[in-house]
């Protein structure tokens, strides 16, 4: 049976054959597909500064996905796509990357285990994540805290007052 899965997709380096990171992402969700990740909906690329010691901005995104596996199964998959795209592991965190995908949400439901956990545990303090998830998962609920990507988005959004 198909679960819905919900995506970030993050670029912030130019591939030499896809181009630019808008470009790169796009690639990436179409990569998806040929693996056999049936990508529903993908939200709008927003341009975003870098977390950590990377000086480039990045091109954010996210998609809704159906996936027959497990969160781990299609995680799996995600780093496979990551690794031909040129994206390497270890090293220093929150570096410059060709591309990024992360399980941020997965059918309502929370799972964990030693290599992941959902939903993923910062999503709610990036609005990176958040504004291009609200533009096509709106309503989708964060299991944890009951609150939909839209109001997780507009918590983000507000004011802080002092």
């Amino acid at each position: 049976m198909s679960q819905r899965y919900l995506i970030a997709l993050g670029s912030n380096v130019r591939h030499h054959r896809f181009g630019p990171p808008e470009q790169v992402l796009n690639a990436a969700l179409a990569e998806l597909t040929r693996r056999g990740i049936t990508v529903k909906a993908a939200g709008p690329v927003l341009r975003s500064a870098p977390i950590g010691p990377s000086l480039r901005r990045y091109a954010n995104s996210a998609a809704v996905v159906k996936w027959h596996g497990s969160p781990e199964d299609l995680l799996h998959e995600l780093k496979a796509v990551e690794r031909s795209f040129g994206r390497r592991t270890g090293g220093q965190r929150w570096t410059s990357r060709v591309l990024d995908l992360d399980i941020v949400l997965w059918s309502g439901r929370a799972w964990s285990s030693a290599d992941l956990t959902v939903p993923h545990l910062l999503f709610r303090q990036r609005d990176f994540v958040l504004k291009p998830a609200a533009a096509l998962a709106p309503d989708w609920r964060d299991p944890v805290t009951g609150l939909t990507v839209r109001q997780l988005a507009a918590r983000l959004a507000k004011p802080v007052r002092i």
